[in-house]
């Protein structure tokens, strides 16, 4: 993309969105493997465009995980609640609710839930280009933040 299309794309972001998790939430299995079950939370599928970055909630069932899968960014995994095992290039680590793993570019990585209730995670992580937005996305209004709606 040239220079003077990402300022033009830029300049045409509105000043917030403001996204209701309860518009973006879906049952589905984890990325990367299909390994049980979760609830998914896209909260960035929900905003208008431009954007770089993904932000996103998940709790993976019990026996639930993202499968390993290599990733071309840093990633974070913030913990909310439940108890999980990440693995990054084979190293593991066992993480709880208030601990992060700042997982680095051109790792092979993965989460599985562990102990007696589900791990209910906050995943962010940047975008090399601007991400196209689902058909149910829209700009919001110039005065007033973005309610975009979507399955519940």
């Amino acid at each position: 993309m040239s220079a003077l299309v990402a300022a033009l794309l830029l300049a045409a972001a509105p000043p917030m969105a403001v996204i209701d998790e309860l518009d973006t939430v879906k049952r589905e299995p984890p990325p990367h493997g299909a390994i049980g079950m979760s609830t998914a939370w896209r909260i960035s599928d929900h905003v208008p465009q431009p954007r770089r970055m993904e932000f996103r909630r998940r709790t993976l069932d019990i026996g639930a995980a993202i499968g390993e899968h290599p990733i071309a960014h840093d990633e974070v995994y913030y913990v909310l609640d439940g108890e999980g095992e990440v693995v990054s290039d084979g190293q593991r680590a066992m993480l709880k609710p208030g601990m992060t793993a700042y997982l680095y570019d051109g790792a092979v990585v993965g989460i599985w839930q562990k102990g007696d209730k589900p791990l209910a995670l906050i995943i962010a992580y940047p975008v090399k280009e601007p991400v196209s937005c689902p058909a149910e996305c829209t700009a919001p209004s110039p005065t007033a933040p973005a309610r975009i709606g979507g399955d519940r």
